[in-house]
Order: structure tokens, then C-alpha cells, then sequence
């Protein structure tokens, strides 16, 4: 009796912190019906990025190599091949998947068991795929948007496909488990290190980072279905696209190019924005662009708590 009421007020404690979190939402969207316990887990994702994983990632950075990184990635890259390899098969793309064989085969001889990326060097392309990708190319729907603890964005369907996934994982059936854990752990800093810069950016130019993160996951995961709405949608009252004849660019009412916004002619640029959209001095430049790279995490990348990309 000691010890279960203790748990006892544990667990109320949390089912009235969910609770509280999905009344917060008033008009929950058809996609994100979820929206106040959604928002409840991103803020627990964010809090423990924030003080642990973040933190963490940035030492991790700091003190290893970037050559060993990049080599670090690499390994988890060439794993990560596998869910391709399996999941292109299951779809009966039989391209993708020998390409995606061809790719373990030659990142593990080549490349020193993954270390370095010589099937990139090849002209061999990475396809990413995992099983909730599989089961949405056979018609399952992605079912409502859900933030799921530590692990981030994703769908029902996503999810199903993720607990499915690990059994296809290699690094699930090393020996000792202690070995296993620690592979998987260093996966997951590696990961959140290749996503510093992209997180910081979303910092500084996301009014709602929540609803952010939401649409740009739920739009790629369409994207890489190939499904037709994987552009957004912004309906039919935008204003009509600049016309580009052979006397000049004109803007949707036919005014100059400096006037609506497009670019002058004779090769000058327009006035460069920052993240946030407002126009930046004279003189000051856009941020460098970042890079992530794709497909690193396994079991599939949805272990950063604000993002995941695939």
C-alpha cells in the first residue's frame, strides 16, 4: 500500500496535466483533432530538449571532430538503408530497392562499414522509407496527427509503422543489450547535433513553432507518398502569379517588377529577407542555408521532440 499510492497520485496527476492540456483548444483542426494533448507532450518534448538532449548535442559538437561526425552519420546512414531496402521491396518498387542494396553493399566494403558515403560518390540515390510509408502506399490513412513522449511528430499510421520498423532495425538484435543502447544513443545525439542549426532557425522565425513543426511534417510525409496535395494549399483567393514575357517581368495587375515585389530585371536581386520575413538592412545578409541530413535516424527519425525529418 506504500508504494501504489504514490503511483496513485502520480498517474492522477498526469491524466489531469492532459486533461487540462486538451481543453486549452476550442476548434481542434480535422487533422489534429488532438491539438490540446498535442501541444501538452510538444511543450514536455521541448522542455526535455532543452535541458538534456540540447545541451548534450552542442557538447557533443563541440569536442568531436567534424570528420567523425560526418562519419558517425554516415554508419547510421548505411544502417538506416535497410528500412529502404525492405520497405521499396514491400512496395514493389524493385528499382528503388537494388539501388538501395547496391548502396549497403558498397558503403559497407568501400565505405568501411558505412564510415564513409561512396555510393552518394557512385550517383546513388538515397531513398527514404519506412513502414508508415508503406502501409499509407497501400491506402491506410495517416489517421489523426499525434506528438508522441520523446519521440516527436507523427500519425497513427506513422506510429504503427515505427513500432513495426524496429523489428527491422539490425542494431535491435546486437548482443549485449548494453551495446544496443548505447548505438542507439549515440544516434539520437548524432541527430539532434546534424538538427542544431535548423532548430535555432525555427526559433528565431516561427511565431507558433507547434503548428509549425505540425504542417511541415504532416506536408512532407504527403510529399513522400508522392500524393498530389503535398503543396499547401492556400485556395483561390491569392492573388494571381507574375507574368514572365519577353519584355519584362510584370507583376498581377501588369505593374513593374519593382512593384510587386519580383525580381528587376537586368539581374538585380530583391531586397533579401530574414527568417521572420521582414526585410533585412542594407548590407546584411540571409542566414547560410542549412543542411540536414536525411535518413540518419533508426529506428525512423522521430526521436528529436520538435522535429522530425525523413
Amino acid at each position: 500500500m506504500q508504494t501504489t499510492k504514490p503511483m496513485r497520485v502520480v498517474s492522477l496527476a498526469v491524466a489531469a496535466f492532459a486533461v487540462a492540456g486538451c481543453s486549452t483548444v476550442q476548434t481542434p483542426s480535422k487533422e489534429d483533432p488532438w491539438e490540446g494533448f498535442n501541444r501538452t507532450v510538444f511543450t514536455v518534448n521541448d522542455k526535455v530538449d532543452q535541458y538534456a538532449l540540447k545541451p548534450v548535442a552542442q557538447g557533443y559538437q563541440r569536442i568531436t571532430p567534424k570528420p567523425v561526425r560526418e562519419s558517425v552519420t554516415n554508419f547510421f546512414s548505411n544502417i538506416g538503408d535497410v528500412y529502404n531496402v525492405a520497405n521499396n521491396l514491400l512496395q514493389l518498387k524493385i528499382a528503388d530497392g537494388v539501388s538501395d542494396i547496391m548502396r549497403i553493399v558498397i558503403n559497407s566494403v568501400f565505405g568501411v562499414g558505412g564510415l564513409f558515403d561512396v555510393a552518394t560518390l557512385a550517383k546513388l540515390p538515397k531513398h527514404n522509407q519506412d513502414l508508415g510509408l508503406t502501409l499509407g502506399h497501400y491506402g491506410v490513412p495517416a489517421g489523426p496527427y499525434v506528438v508522441l513522449p520523446l519521440f516527436g511528430p507523427s500519425t497513427v499510421r506513422d506510429a504503427v509503422g515505427m513500432a513495426g520498423d524496429t523489428f527491422i532495425n539490425p542494431i535491435t538484435y546486437i548482443d549485449p543489450a548494453g551495446v544496443s543502447w548505447g548505438l542507439y544513443g549515440l544516434n539520437v545525439i548524432s541527430t539532434r547535433a546534424n538538427l542544431l542549426g535548423a532548430t535555432d532557425l525555427i526559433e528565431g522565425a516561427a511565431l507558433d513553432r507547434y503548428s509549425f513543426v505540425r504542417n511541415t511534417y504532416l506536408q512532407r510525409r504527403r510529399y513522400l507518398l508522392g500524393g498530389a496535395s503535398a503543396a499547401p494549399d492556400y485556395g483561390n483567393d491569392e492573388a494571381p502569379l507574375p507574368k514572365y514575357d519577353e519584355e519584362g517581368i510584370t507583376g498581377p495587375a501588369g505593374a513593374p517588377a519593382e512593384a510587386s515585389g519580383a525580381a528587376a530585371p537586368g539581374g538585380a536581386s530583391a531586397v533579401p529577407e530574414t527568417p521572420s520575413g521582414a526585410a533585412a538592412p542594407n548590407g546584411a545578409s540571409a542566414p547560410d542555408e542549412v543542411t540536414v541530413p536525411a535518413g540518419q535516424m533508426i529506428p525512423p527519425t522521430r526521436f528529436s521532440p520538435t522535429l522530425r525529418l525523413r
